[in-house]
């Protein structure tokens, strides 16, 4: 997958005196159409020629070919495009290899090269040989993670110990191959619970019990999110590269705009490359506003170590330290460190799962407002003909330092939630993929105003560039 053309793998014909196709006919216009378009003098009568021209599917194919070595990419693409179409399934993969070819390296169209291929693996997910055309795309069209998902795959489908060692190498190298990119999601929300907050009316407190009013009980409602990532790489030298990133997050709901959360976050640092592994270090600021006005302001510092576990896995530590300055109320100013370690790890060419581990300290003015919390969550994720779907399932424990002085209990926290989505990704809308998202959650709390339980779904558009 070097810079420029890339070599196709040929597939070979299963068969070559297969009985004509009505799809060729397409083929036989187009030829009976060049042959008169040939015959600019006028010639001597001839015997009528005959109505149509019936080629086999193998006879398509060496006319697409000869089209295609012309330059005549029209044709090609139209006989192309009828044998995609072929009951026999050996003859409609190599015709669709064939013309994601032809897209991608003499139209300039490799968004719809990219559907061609994906065609392929739903039918054939164990295809090693498209899933490197796949990547190659997906290189082309910036997609840095899906490609490194389609050499995980291709790996894990079983290679040449010549081309396995490759396809790694070329998997180590995309975190640096691009200067530039990003991905951006886009949703509509119905939630059952929009500031996640209790359902009961009252709040019991060492003064007895207070009413509640609507804006701290649960509230249900619409709205929409959209999640936003953006990156800059200048190298510094060899192994290492100066890396800027980007990040938005915003959380709307027009009708209960006290309710609107929006986190803006800006990073900058070294990354690091030695043999497989990528070491990162960045620092920047990070601001919030909750109800249309600022809530906080924060430094953030942080480091992450990826290192490969074999051919299917890979490993991830992170170290985080945010320096917090709460706008809204003093007592919350303080510091948070967090640890964290993930491991993914691809399981066929079809799926994979992953499971994380993490621990956060918060240290605050007021001690009722630090705590700890340690965290774990699972995830598989699998496909199926042009759907994938993802499902994980976290788990949250918080224990509170102190006592607020008005409630009557220290806080004390145990969080579940359950995600699961479904992605389109074989769309024709170029790099857009449109996905659905259920999320459920449970917040068991010893302070009353923190039990809560909430139900989303989200219906909305995925894209990287």
């Amino acid at each position: 997958m070097a810079p420029g053309r890339a070599v196709w793998p040929r597939a070979s014909l299963a068969r070559s005196d297969t009985k004509p196709n009505a799809l060729c006919l397409l083929a036989a216009v187009l030829a009976l159409a060049s042959v008169q378009t040939a015959q600019a003098e006028p010639q001597t009568p001839t015997p009528e020629a005959p109505a149509h021209v019936e080629l086999g599917a193998a006879d398509l194919f060496h006319f697409a070919e000869s089209a295609e070595a012309s330059a005549d990419f029209a044709t090609a693409e139209a006989a192309y495009r009828a044998l995609a179409e072929d009951p026999d399934p050996e003859f409609r993969t190599e015709a669709r290899f064939r013309l994601a070819r032809l897209l991608a390296d003499h139209l300039g169209r490799p968004e719809e090269a990219a559907v061609q291929l994906r065609r392929i693996l739903a039918e054939k997910p164990a295809a090693s040989a498209v899933r490197l055309a796949l990547a190659r795309i997906e290189v082309q069209l910036g997609n840095r993670g899906a490609a490194a998902r389609e050499l995980r795959a291709a790996d894990a489908s079983g290679l040449p110990p010549d081309v396995a060692r490759m396809v790694r190498f070329f998997s180590s190298a995309l975190s640096a191959a691009k200067p530039v990119g990003g991905s951006l999601e886009l949703a509509a929300v119905a939630d059952s619970n929009i500031n996640r907050a209790t359902r009961s009316d009252t709040l019991g407190t060492v003064l007895g019990d207070f009413v509640l009013g609507s804006d701290a009980r649960a509230r249900p409602g619409q709205g929409f999110t959209a999640q936003a990532q953006g990156f800059f790489r200048a190298g510094i030298d060899r192994n290492a590269q100066l890396l800027a990133e980007a990040s938005l997050s915003v959380d709307l709901h027009p009708r209960a705009g006290q309710f609107d959360d929006v986190a803006l976050a800006l990073r900058l640092g070294p990354e690091y490359s030695p043999g497989t592994d990528r070491i990162s270090l960045s620092a920047g600021p990070v601001w919030r506003w909750y109800g249309r006005a600022p809530y906080s302001r924060a430094l953030s510092i942080a480091a992450i170590w990826q290192h490969p576990l074999g051919k299917r896995g890979q490993l991830r530590a992170n170290l985080g330290v945010t320096l917090v300055d709460n706008l809204r109320n003093d007592l919350q100013d303080g510091t948070t460190v967090s640890l964290g370690v993930s491991l993914d790890r691809q399981l066929g060419a079809r799926g994979g799962a992953g499971l994380q581990l993490a621990a956060i300290r918060t240290d605050a003015q007021d001690r009722g407002y630090g705590d700890c919390t340690v965290s774990t969550s699972a995830y598989v994720f699998r496909a199926f003909g042009q759907f994938s779907t993802v499902a994980s399932l976290a788990y949250n424990h918080l224990e509170g330092d102190a006592r607020l002085l008005l409630y009557p209990r220290r806080r004390v926290d145990d969080r579940f939630a359950l995600i699961t989505s479904i992605t389109w990704r074989r769309s024709d809308l170029a790099r857009v993929s449109p996905f659905i998202r259920f999320r459920a959650e449970r917040n068991r709390s010893t302070v009353e105003l923190y039990d809560y339980r909430r139900v989303a779904g989200e219906l909305g558009l995925t894209a990287s560039f």
